[in-house]
C-alpha cells in the first residue's frame, strides 16, 4: 500500500524531467548503462526504468518544495502588504527619534520633517528628585537619536541624557546619536587659572561612558570640543550659521558690517560675511570688538577695530547669555556712527536680565536659533526674534542615517 504513492510521486516526477535536457540526458545515459550490462534479461530494462524512475523522484522531490517555499515567500509578502499599505507604510527604515524634556517643540519638528513620529518615552522625577527614564515601545536593533540641549536647569538636563542613552544601550538598541543643539558645559574648555577643570572634556568623557556612538551639535562653542571625544564617537559640528546668512539676506541692509564681539569669534564673524558674499552677493565689510574682562560676565572696556560709519551692522556669536556684553557693544557701535544694529546668534540663553536689557538697548533687533526654547517674557518682547534650526538638524540626521555627507548640507 505504502509502494502506490511513491510511484506516483516518480511518475509526476518523470514528467517534469523533460523539460530539462542536461537532467534528462544524465538520466539516459544511466539508463542505456544499465540496459547494456543486462541486455540479456529482463532485469536489465527493469533497473533501467526504476533509474529513471527514481531520478525523476528525486527531483521532484526538490522541485515541490521550491514550488512550496516560492508560495509562502509569496503569501508572506502579502502578508506584509496587507499590514502596510505602500503609501502607509514606514519611512524611517528603522529610525527612531525620542526626547528628553529640554526641547521637546524642537524634537517635534525635526521628526515632522522626517515624516515620523516622535518615539515614545518618559523623563519624570521621583519624588526626592532623581531622575526616572522610561522607554514605552521596542528599540531593539534600532538606530536612536536622541534630542537634548543640555541647557537651563543644566545639570537635569544633563542627566536626563545620559540616563536615556543608558537606556537605550540596555535596550539593546543598534546605534545611539544624541543630537545637543545646545552644548552645556562648552565654555569651560581649557584651564584660564590653576585648580579648575576642563568641564567640556568630562562632559564628553561621560556621554562617551555610558555608550554614545556618534555625536551632533549646532555651533560648539569652540571647535576643538570635538576632540574631546575619542576616535570612535564621530561629531558633527553644524553651522547654524547658515540660516542667519539667509535670514539677513534677505533684509534690505545698506553698507552692511559683520562684527565680531571678541577676538575668539573672529573667524565665525568671517565665515558669516562670505556665506552673504556668496548667495547674496553682498559685499559686508568686517570689524572686530576687542574686550577686557573685569570678571566673568562683566566688561570693563571695549574698543572698536575696522570701521561702521553709515553702516547697518550685524554682531554674529554663538549665543546670548546675560546679553550685558551684547548689549554695550551696540552702544559703542552707535557711538562710532552705525546706523542700524542687529545681532545674530545660535544659542540664546537670555539668563538674569537679558531681557530687560536688549529691550532697553541700542538694539534694533537680536536673531537666534530655537537650539534652546524662549522664556515666556523673552517671547514677548519685540526686538528677539527665533528662527528653527529644524529642517538643519532633520537634514543632517537624514544624511547620517542614510550614510550621505554632511559638509554637503553647508556647500
Amino acid at each position: 500500500m505504502m509502494i502506490r504513492p511513491t510511484f506516483r510521486l516518480l511518475l509526476k516526477g518523470a514528467s517534469k524531467v523533460r523539460s530539462f535536457p542536461s537532467l534528462s540526458t544524465s538520466v539516459r545515459t544511466i539508463s542505456r548503462k544499465n540496459g547494456h550490462n543486462s541486455r540479456q534479461s529482463k532485469n536489465g530494462d527493469r533497473s533501467s526504468r526504476f533509474a529513471l524512475l527514481l531520478a525523476a523522484g528525486v527531483f521532484s522531490h526538490f522541485v515541490v518544495r521550491n514550488e512550496r517555499s516560492a508560495h509562502c515567500e509569496l503569501m508572506r509578502e502579502d502578508s506584509r502588504s496587507a499590514m502596510w499599505p505602500s503609501k502607509d507604510r514606514p519611512k524611517s527604515g528603522g529610525l527612531k527619534i525620542f526626547s528628553g524634556n529640554a526641547n521637546p517643540s524642537l524634537a517635534k519638528e525635526i521628526a515632522s520633517y522626517l515624516g515620523i513620529n516622535l518615539g515614545k518615552l518618559t523623563a519624570g522625577r521621583f519624588a526626592d528628585g532623581e531622575v526616572n527614564v522610561m522607554v514605552h515601545e521596542n528599540v531593539r536593533g534600532k538606530d536612536v537619536y536622541i534630542i537634548q540641549p543640555t541647557c537651563m536647569p543644566v545639570n537635569e538636563n544633563l542627566v536626563e541624557l545620559l540616563l536615556m542613552v543608558s537606556t537605550m544601550r540596555r535596550a539593546s538598541a543598534r546605534r545611539i546619536t544624541v543630537v545637543i543643539p545646545y552644548y552645556g558645559y562648552a565654555r569651560q574648555d581649557r584651564k584660564m587659572t590653576a585648580r579648575v577643570p576642563i568641564s567640556a572634556a568630562d562632559v564628553a568623557r561621560l556621554m562617551e561612558a555610558m555608550g554614545v556612538d556618534r555625536v551632533v551639535a549646532v555651533d560648539l562653542h569652540c571647535g576643538q570640543i570635538q576632540g574631546f571625544f575619542g576616535p570612535r564617537v564621530p561629531v558633527d559640528n553644524l553651522d547654524g550659521g547658515i540660516i542667519g546668512v539667509g535670514y539677513f539676506g534677505d533684509k534690505d541692509l545698506h553698507n552692511p558690517v559683520v562684527v565680531s564681539p571678541d577676538a575668539g569669534g573672529v573667524y565665525r564673524a568671517k565665515k558669516f560675511r562670505e556665506g552673504l558674499a556668496a548667495k547674496y552677493d553682498l559685499d559686508a565689510g568686517l570689524a572686530m570688538i576687542v574686550k577686557q574682562r573685569a570678571r566673568a560676565n562683566e566688561i570693563d572696556r571695549m574698543d572698536l577695530v575696522g570701521s561702521v560709519t553709515d553702516s547697518d551692522v550685524i554682531i554674529v556669536d554663538d549665543m546670548i547669555d546675560t546679553a550685558g556684553t551684547l548689549c554695550k557693544a551696540a552702544e559703542i557701535l552707535k557711538q562710532h556712527g552705525a546706523r542700524r544694529v542687529f545681532a545674530f546668534a545660535s544659542h540664546g540663553l537670555f539668563n538674569g536680565e537679558a531681557d530687560k536689557r536688549i529691550a532697553e538697548s541700542a538694539l534694533s533687533e537680536v536673531v537666534v536659533l530655537n537650539t534652546i526654547p524662549l522664556s515666556s517674557a523673552c517671547a514677548n518682547n519685540d526686538k528677539i526674534l527665533q528662527l528653527s534650526v529644524a529642517h538643519l538638524v532633520a537634514q543632517a540626521v537624514y544624511n547620517i542615517h542614510n550614510k550621505k555627507s554632511i559638509s554637503a548640507l553647508f556647500k
